[in-house]
């Protein structure tokens, strides 16, 4: 993107309110958000039968019927029916790096306008047959005759074989959930339940007060009776965050992550769009902000690496490239799948051991002003829709741009799988 001479703008993006799972969203799945979110993009930027370059959608817990969901929603969008659509999962990171994909193309000169998004629902899950039920229907289909069949069906029979499965939140490699792995980081790091109680209590004050103050009002468009996102919790006090129980940790009395302090499963989707210069000028529309870089980066969290860490990794990749400093952004845009590893990720950029014999760097990359991070609140108060959480924080930061009228921000966004997703906005 950097040694392109096309630039590539954020012209702007929507999502749905983020929910609770099993609430208002219950029912209406992947496929229906992503409609919604990609069919109030044509309404706002006037592309009703626009054929674009490319539209980018993910979900990370979806049926295999969705195997094409960004085509599927594209078909009922209102785009012109020519316009392609991919699929694509990266966990938490999904929908920034589907904001990378369209990104590269435009910046390429392959497509001149994309949208990139992502659902997820919790409500919705995929319920699979146990697998050795599965592998006994399958020898059923493949046996030839009705005796062999019969044979296949009783053989070894129980009646355990028709318990579900459901999709599992645990790390395949080390059979732990985000939070234990998040938990362990806390431990590592020294980050203090206040701390955490503290970061989550913040989110939910900075979230209520955009709202109040208007900035969402072309950033979420009302859906299923929901006109702001239902885990926010304006009135939420740091008593009232103290008296949560561990989430994760249960049993050693040190367990610092709550369910006050950690996301909880969300349902959601949101998309953004961008475009070239030239494509937006010739439809009259602004570009808030350009996508100028992004870089992403993996950690061995088998052998020992905080799971969520990686964007640690990223991000000095990224700004040595530039000439940047980690104290060069007006705003910082780091994802709180836990308040502990936003904290973690802070710590270790300070960390002079960890920035020399990890990162390979000279001197630490330094602490950032707090009050430039997550300046309208982040996951903890809106919600975490796996997939969709890239592109709603890659529209808050342009629009914040927009508003400021120029600067620099930065994006963190940590994965399952130990990945870590970066970028940088700005505009000058």
């Amino acid at each position: 993107m950097e040694n392109s001479s096309k630039r590539v703008g954020v012209i702007g993006g929507v999502r749905i309110p983020f929910c609770r799972n099993n609430t208002a969203y219950a029912d209406v799945g992947n496929f229906g958000m992503s409609v919604k979110v990609l069919g109030s993009l044509v309404e706002r930027y006037r592309l009703h039968g626009e054929e674009l370059g490319e539209v980018a959608m993910g979900a990370v817990i979806k049926h295999s019927s969705e195997w094409n969901l960004a085509r599927e929603a594209v078909l009922s969008s209102g785009l012109a029916p020519t316009t392609p659509g991919i699929t694509t999962a990266r966990a938490c990171g999904t929908s920034l790096d589907n904001a990378i994909i369209i990104a590269n193309k435009i910046a390429a000169g392959q497509i001149e306008a994309g949208i990139a998004g992502g659902s997820d629902t919790t409500s919705d899950v995929p319920i699979v047959l146990s697998e050795r039920l599965r592998k006994r229907l399958l020898a059923i289909n493949r046996a030839k005759g009705w005796q062999d069949k019969l044979a296949s069906a009783t053989r070894g029979f129980s009646f355990k074989e028709f318990k579900p499965a459901f999709p599992g939140v645990a790390e395949p490699r080390t059979g732990m959930s985000m939070g234990d792995h998040c938990e362990r980081m806390a431990k590592e790091w020294h980050i203090t339940r206040q701390a955490q109680d503290e970061l989550a209590q913040s989110s939910h004050k900075k979230l209520a007060a955009a709202y109040d103050a208007g900035f969402f009002d072309d950033l979420v468009v009302p859906f299923r009776g929901l006109k702001r996102d239902g885990f926010l919790r304006p009135d939420t006090t740091l008593e009232k965050l103290a008296s949560l129980k561990p989430a994760f940790d249960k049993i050693s009395g040190h367990g610092t992550l709550t369910a006050g302090n950690s996301t909880g499963l969300s349902d959601g989707a949101a998309a953004v769009l961008l475009a070239s210069d030239d494509w937006a000028a010739q439809r009259g529309l602004t570009v808030q902000a350009y996508f100028k870089d992004a870089e992403v980066s993996a950690v061995d969290f088998v052998h020992g690496e905080g799971l969520l860490m990686a964007p640690t990794v990223a991000v000095p990749r990224m700004l040595k490239r530039h000439g940047l400093t980690l104290q060069d952004f007006d705003f910082y845009e780091i994802h709180e799948a836990f308040a502990a590893q936003v904290l973690c990720t802070l710590r270790a950029w300070e960390s002079e051991d960890y920035c020399r014999n990890r990162l390979g760097l000279d001197q630490p990359l330094g602490s950032i002003d707090p009050a430039r991070l997550n300046v309208h609140g982040s996951s903890l108060a809106v919600g975490h829709p796996f997939a969709a959480t890239g592109a709603r924080i890659v529209a808050t930061l342009a629009r914040m741009l927009e508003q400021k009228g120029s600067g620099r921000g930065l994006i963190s966004i940590c994965t399952a799988g130990g990945m870590g997703v970066t970028a940088i906005l700005e505009r000058p």
